[in-house]
């Protein structure tokens, strides 16, 4: 069955390439040499609707482009029903900021804030927010978010993937990843920064490998009031369960939809709304 699947995900990201970038022939170029001699450090995508997004030539770098623009994994028109067209928005755990970029498509006027914690990652970000000329609405935050404000210490490859983290698998270590330590920011200090400016979160999407149950746990009830979507994966953390997240939204009035289990236990993404 894993060579089936395995098969049946290589196809669908052949069928996918051509039909999500123009400059598809450089993209194959890429991703079948990303393992030999002839390797480019950095992939370009020239996208069909526009963008043009910049990553590093690796696996856990790209898989979230094509996962959001391909797959449409965030169901986007559904996570933004109900909302304010210039609603503020917290994409937390940006990687190379395909979130941030798809959402600016879908509301446009909205204000969007993504907040990441490896500076590799972060830069791109900036890169790719910059490139796409989206500075009016994308705004980049290049520090964690935690239960407090301070430090926060994981594991970053170094290479902008989306398994950073707290859960960061033990391979990345063996191919060089290392713990770093970075500012952090607090769930509640980057809602009222916000507030501050005249905006009302009513977005929230979470991928932060780990930290999801910190960040959500020790914040205020009263940071969550206007926010009326959440899409956030869940990672397993000793001592902690998606129960726990599911009890603190329930006392804020976000109750579940869709759930997503991963295949691993303790692993999925899970929306919910007010």
């Amino acid at each position: 069955m894993t060579l089936v699947r395995s098969g049946a995900h290589l196809a669908k990201r052949v069928r996918q390439t051509p039909q999500l970038f123009r400059n598809f022939p450089e993209v194959f170029w890429d991703l079948g040499t990303h393992k030999t001699p002839l390797r480019r450090s950095e992939m370009t995508f020239r996208m069909r609707n526009g963008y043009v997004v910049s990553c590093p030539n690796v696996n856990g770098a790209r898989f979230p482009l094509y996962e959001i623009f391909a797959d449409d994994a965030y169901y986007l028109k559904d996570l933004t029903a109900g909302v304010d067209d210039d609603a503020a928005v917290l994409d937390v755990g940006g990687q190379i900021g395909s979130f941030s970029l798809a959402l600016a498509e879908v509301l446009p006027k909205s204000r969007i804030h993504v907040y990441e914690a490896s500076p590799v990652s972060a830069s791109y970000i900036q890169r790719n927010v910059d490139a796409n000329q989206l500075g009016a609405t994308i705004t980049v935050h290049g520090e964690a978010m935690a239960g407090e404000p301070g430090e926060f210490t994981f594991v970053d490859s170094g290479t902008a993937s989306g398994h950073n983290g707290l859960t960061a698998p033990g391979w990345m270590k063996d191919q060089g990843a290392t713990e770093v330590t970075v500012p952090a920011q607090s769930f509640d200090r980057a809602v009222a920064d916000i507030e501050a400016d005249g905006g009302s979160v009513q977005i929230v999407k979470m991928d932060v490998e780990g930290a999801e149950y910190d960040i959500v746990l020790r914040s205020s009830p009263a940071s969550w009031a206007t926010v009326r979507k959440v899409v956030m994966e869940y990672h397993p953390v000793d001592g902690h369960s998606l129960d726990e997240l599911l009890a603190f939204f329930a006392e804020v009035g976000l109750r579940p939809g869709r759930h997503e289990p991963g295949l691993r236990a303790g692993l999925g993404v899970i929306w919910l709304s007010r």
